[in-house]
């Protein structure tokens, strides 16, 4: 019913992009969700730093270099870059910063069109939304999203690139809790709106079925008020406090729900694992076989629905 991929990170940070995907297509995946906000990386989001790869001085010929390795290895190896994750956060989550907001739109703008000269379709760019201490009110976060997003319709046109929202949370004590578009609803809202906006399907769902785990929203729930707007996925389990983003069966996630879930929306896409942090759990000789356990569940999980579909 659909092919698997995973994220190329960590095993980019460890062993370069080329060794990635070829470790990644061995263990047996279809395609990858590239880690395309390693070019501008988190650390550099939040100490506003410049990375190469963003620089204004470039050319778009010269910034494309930076992304011509993942289409590069999507080419040698013959895995599809179905998805692609943008550098986050969208915008400064600390204190208001105009000019370095205005910086990061550009940085997405930006990664659009790398999204699509590396052949992929679906990119991930994160809601803008403020920490827990500075939440912003409902209406003001939605003109917030609604403009912003709206801002990179006229990229998205251009390239041919799905922007897909992800569920969110924020941290405050130790503790996780929901924020923008962790309501399904609310998420359906601002998707169908973008799209009314956009004139055409531009807009979609990455959901995170981590993120749905952390703040005890069911899984299966969340897809069914999502349905054919969701294009892709963030699979990865925990312990249902933490983002931990560990193998499926080895947190806590109700992964029966899941198929259950994917059955009943009839997920004919890509089913993509964000298990990056899992590679930190064993040695590096053991990665090969941890890659091909996360592989594994994808076809696991593929004929579990379809057999459920079946039914």
């Amino acid at each position: 019913m659909f092919k698997i991929a995973v994220q190329t990170g960590d095993l980019d940070s460890f062993y370069g992009i080329d060794a990635a995907y070829r470790m990644i297509k061995e263990a047996g995946f279809d395609g990858v969700d590239a880690n395309l906000d390693h070019l501008e990386d988190t650390s550099a989001v939040r100490n506003r730093i410049v990375s190469p790869a963003f620089s204004p001085d470039l050319s778009e010929k010269e910034m494309l270099e930076y992304f011509k390795p993942y289409l590069d290895a999507s080419k040698k190896y013959g895995v599809d870059n179905y998805q692609a994750h943008a550098p986050f956060p969208s915008m400064l989550t600390a204190e208001k910063d105009d000019e370095w907001d205005a910086f990061l739109l550009e940085v997405l703008r930006k990664t659009i069109i790398g999204a699509a000269y590396i052949g992929c379709r679906n990119l991930v760019i994160h809601p803008f939304f403020m920490g827990y201490e500075g939440k912003l009110p409902k209406d003001v976060e939605w003109e917030l999203n609604i403009e912003r997003y709206s801002s990179l319709i006229p990229t998205a046109k251009e390239y041919g690139v799905t922007i897909n929202l992800e569920n969110m949370f924020v941290g405050h004590n130790g503790k996780l809790y929901a924020a923008i578009c962790n309501d399904a609803r609310e998420a359906v809202e601002y998707i169908d709106e973008l799209n009314r906006i956009a004139g055409e399907k531009i807009f979609g769902f990455c959901l995170d079925v981590g993120h749905t785990l952390i703040v005890g929203h069911d899984v299966k729930q969340f897809m069914l008020t999502l349905g054919d707007r969701i294009n892709c996925f963030h699979v990865h389990d925990n312990d249902g406090g933490h983002d931990s983003h560990q193998a499926p069966y080895t947190g806590k996630q109700d992964w029966d729900r899941f198929a259950e879930g994917l059955a009943a929306i009839n997920y004919n896409k890509t089913l993509s694992f964000e298990t990056f942090m899992a590679t930190n759990t064993v040695p590096r000789e053991l990665l090969p076989e941890l890659m091909r356990y996360i592989a594994a569940c994808g076809r696991y999980f593929d004929k579990k629905t379809e057999a459920l579909v079946a039914r």
